[in-house]
């Protein structure tokens, strides 16, 4: 399980380093939940984040429009990131998100087959009327998208939790994983959770309020300490036995396979 932190800019992003983040995520929290940030400002932190460690970067709660999303995801891909993460705020149908995220897939292997795309759907999507998150697996299944996430679009306080049961997540992890694509979970996540997150066996939790002195994820800033507090616990829970509770056999979401 890896720490994806999310800074905004260069000096956030040397402090969840120093606090041992595996993957440092760029994005402009005042742009919105996955609000894109300046070209300029990811290639500068590309520059000074060591090799060893992966940089994303967010381009946007994007609505329905495939070339515009393209080309947003090629401005990311040339600033050097290892992944691509497109929010699936504009789609409402399974079709309407895959032909957003195909021509994504398409824009990023051509240019670098080595970078990953993200999909990513919203856990509250009924009150933002956007597609349902328990279909972002077959979504990044058949739009050729490496990694299957769910985040909150409203960042009120309302959680991940508040919107999808342990239930659905548990099957949301294990249906990526069977096909291949690496699960993502964020949404106002704390350190108290981890446990449960270790328990659903997800491949990365993206935080960033929690890794924030205040913890405001606009006017808070991250420290190394608080990232380090939770990468610590990480470590702590899954060198332990894991006994869950959790379903290990699930059906399918979407009854009809391609």
């Amino acid at each position: 399980m890896k720490l994806l932190v999310s800074p905004r800019d260069e000096q956030e992003a040397l402090e969840a380093v120093a606090g041992g983040a595996d993957i440092i995520d760029v994005k402009n929290p005042a742009e919105g939940s996955l609000g894109a940030n300046f070209p300029w400002i990811i290639k500068r932190i590309r520059e000074l984040v060591p090799r060893n460690i992966e940089v994303s970067a967010a381009i946007g709660d994007m609505p329905s429009l495939p070339g515009t999303a393209s080309l947003a995801a090629l401005g990311a891909a040339i600033s050097g990131v290892n992944y691509v993460k497109v929010g699936l705020l504009g789609p409402r149908t399974f079709d309407a998100a895959v032909s957003l995220m195909r021509p994504v897939t398409r824009t990023i292997k051509e240019y670098n087959n080595k970078i990953k795309v993200v999909a990513a759907a919203y856990a509250d999507w009924e009150r933002v009327g956007t597609i349902d998150p328990r279909l972002i697996p077959d979504i990044a299944r058949k739009s050729g998208s490496h990694v299957a996430m769910i985040d909150t679009k409203v960042k009120d306080g309302k959680r991940l939790f508040d919107f999808l049961s342990l239930h659905d997540l548990s099957v949301i992890v294990e249906r990526s994983q069977g096909m291949g694509i690496l699960s993502a979970l964020a949404g106002s996540l704390q350190k108290d959770d981890i446990p449960v997150l270790a328990k659903l066996n997800v491949d990365v939790i993206g935080v960033r309020r929690a890794t924030c002195e205040g913890i405001d994820r606009i006017s808070g800033r991250i420290s190394r300490r608080k990232v380090r507090e939770l990468a610590d616990i990480i470590k702590k829970t899954i060198s332990e036995p894991i006994t869950s509770g959790l379903p290990t056999k699930v059906n399918a979401l979407v009854g009809k396979k391609d």
